[in-house]
């Protein structure tokens, strides 16, 4: 059923007359999401749907935009012209609105989606904390334009038949926009917030109940397309508000201010990035200068930080080779000893939040002093770093960067950030087709066109279905997936980390930007070519308890590629190389 939209007319009347519409300062709202009549609780088998299949949920975000509250007197009344990121899996369950009117309240309305507008404009426009900001959100369709409105992935099983599989459901396009419609009692000013409740049952379950299998695996809300009107017929139906004015809002956590070091007479360092990249969220409290980004370059070089004295950062991260150890599945710590997983590129790092193959170091700055004190890396002890540093004569230029000659391990960790920072591949072939600058060949584009294109045999789509997890131009979702490389995990990725038996066999999605240049792939670096990576998502892929919905929802083995495809695929993915990475000018670059 569509909804009509609650007409702006009287919120604009009574705003022009001055009809009591004084401003009454801040409105929170909570979200709850329950599937079986309990809370969600994302990757865990949550009972069966309305058919008896076990269903389970990895994904749930969504875009809220155009809030409006309905009085008698006044009609409705915008609320808030914002829009909202809600994700299950971030913890953002809640917003505020700091305009809401004054008045008593019967009705709320808001949009799931955005104006055909906002949902048209370039995605890079928006800052890092934007909710629109597509690394934020990972829900902008990239090189098609517009966003997803409400992504929901997950894993299904049917006892009966002892079939599994994946569901990947993303309701985008204009005409997908949903508007929710709820009675509610509230009257404004007040300091305790709305909470919304979010049934999953409903969405999945009823008034149009969906059966989990082939022909409902994915959706991408194209129009005529069955499966997408159930989805948003039920969505609408889902919401409901539970309680109103019954708890406090719960003040938002301030972190412990940060101490900022920076040289006054510092020359502030020059950061630029590419139209189509959205700004990135660099540390506050470390500028970017040019005297830190030359110290953390020449740190990075120092063999004096390992306890040999003969291995830098980049001894395995080498800048003539795209920052990663050529040719090696493993690297050689100092001491000789083999690593246990493949050496990771270092471009565009200001763009990405967890570090490492399995997301445990938080921010870059904790991660780069790993590797100085891993025993099979490079084995030094920070303090006796530090006191190589000072007999080297390092002081003068830490002053330089940091007004103070003194030498310690937050200091290193900063400069070092300041310089990986810096590290941005923008310049591809690809990058300058999309300006008009180059030109790819057929072959190129029909490699392309197979990335972005989702396969889908019922709407009779056959593409490779890779930008669901590289997809926009950094070519990564920055997420952690397990991409059937195992059954068993003899290296439990994220899951070792975390300790959640959902993440084991889950991975850093490495960006696709110069993967030319940075065999072996994987983890592991099991894969020596990029043929034979792109072979494994065409028959490779295993199943496995934690598979990514994504892959989960194709045909066992992964999406069958003809080797003509696979070619195709292979030849778009040179186009990615960013010639500064290039063997014969990186090192001048670098």
């Amino acid at each position: 059923m569509r909804m009509k939209a609650p007409s702006r007319l009287p919120a604009l009347l009574a705003l022009l007359l001055g009809c009591g519409t004084v401003p009454a300062g801040e409105l929170s709202f909570v979200f709850e999401t329950r599937l079986n009549d309990r809370p969600l609780i994302l990757d865990e088998s949550m009972g069966t749907n309305a058919i008896g299949q076990v269903v389970s949920v990895s994904r749930l975000d969504w875009l809220l935009s155009e809030i409006q509250l309905h009085s008698e007197e006044n009609g409705w009344l915008a609320a808030s012209r914002d829009s909202f990121f809600i994700s299950e899996g971030r913890g953002r369950n809640r917003f505020s609105m700091t305009d809401a009117p004054a008045g008593r309240f019967d009705r709320l309305s808001f949009r799931i989606g955005l104006n055909p507008e906002t949902n048209a404009a370039n995605p890079a426009s928006h800052g890092p904390a934007h909710p629109l900001n597509p690394v934020l959100n990972g829900l902008h369709w990239s090189w098609q334009n517009g966003y997803v409105f409400l992504a929901l992935e997950g894993k299904w099983t049917d006892p009966e038949t002892s079939r599994s599989g994946g569901y990947s459901y993303h309701l985008g396009n204009d005409h997908m926009r949903m508007i929710v419609d709820l009675p509610l009692e509230l009257t404004l000013p007040t300091d305790r917030p709305v909470k919304l409740r979010l049934d999953l049952d409903t969405v999945l379950g009823g008034p149009a109940p969906i059966a989990f299998g082939t022909d409902t695996a994915s959706t991408h809300g194209r129009r005529g397309d069955p499966l997408a009107d159930k989805l948003q017929t039920n969505a609408v139906a889902a919401f409901s508000v539970e309680w109103i004015n019954r708890t406090p809002v719960e003040p938002d956590s301030k972190p412990a201010a940060s101490i900022v070091l920076i040289n006054p007479q510092a020359t502030p360092y020059r950061f630029t990035f590419g139209r189509q990249f959205p700004p990135p969220r660099l540390p506050r409290d470390n500028p970017l200068t040019r005297e830190g980004v030359a110290l953390g370059r020449e740190l990075f070089q120092e063999p004096l930080l390992s306890l040999t004295e003969n291995q830098s950062c980049a001894s395995c991260h080498q800048p003539a080779a795209g920052f990663v150890d050529p040719g090696r599945a493993f690297s050689l710590g100092a001491e000789g000893s083999a690593g246990t997983r493949n050496t990771m590129p270092l471009f565009n790092l200001a763009w990405k939040e967890r570090f490492f193959w399995d997301g445990r170091a938080a921010t870059l700055r904790e991660q780069v002093l790993m590797p100085i004190q891993n025993p099979i890396e490079m084995h030094e002890t920070l303090p006796r770093a530090v006191a190589k540093l000072e007999s080297a004569g390092y002081s003068p230029r830490f002053n330089a960067a940091f007004d103070s000659p003194e030498i310690n391990p937050d200091r290193v960790a900063r400069a070092l950030e300041q310089f990986v920072l810096t590290i941005i591949s923008q310049d591809s072939r690809f990058d300058r087709a999309m300006r008009g600058k180059a030109t790819l060949t057929e072959l190129e584009k029909k490699g392309f066109l197979l990335f972005n294109t989702e396969y889908d045999p019922r709407r009779g789509l056959y593409g490779a279905d890779c930008f669901h997890c590289h997809g926009g131009p950094l070519f990564s979702n920055n997420g952690f997936a397990d991409n059937g490389l195992d059954q068993t995990y003899r290296d439990r990725g994220l899951g070792g980390h975390t300790g959640r038996k959902q993440d084991e066999g889950r991975f850093a999605v490495p960006s696709l930007r110069n993967v030319e240049l940075t065999a072996p792939y994987m983890h592991d670096g099991r894969f020596r070519t990029l043929e034979e990576a792109v072979a494994h998502y065409g028959g490779g892929v295993r199943p496995s308890p934690s598979l990514d919905p994504n892959l989960a929802k194709h045909p066992v083995g992964g999406v069958p590629l003809p080797p003509a495809q696979q070619q195709a695929l292979v030849a778009f993915l040179k186009t990615l190389t960013d010639d500064q990475f290039r063997p014969d000018t990186a090192d001048g670059r670098f």
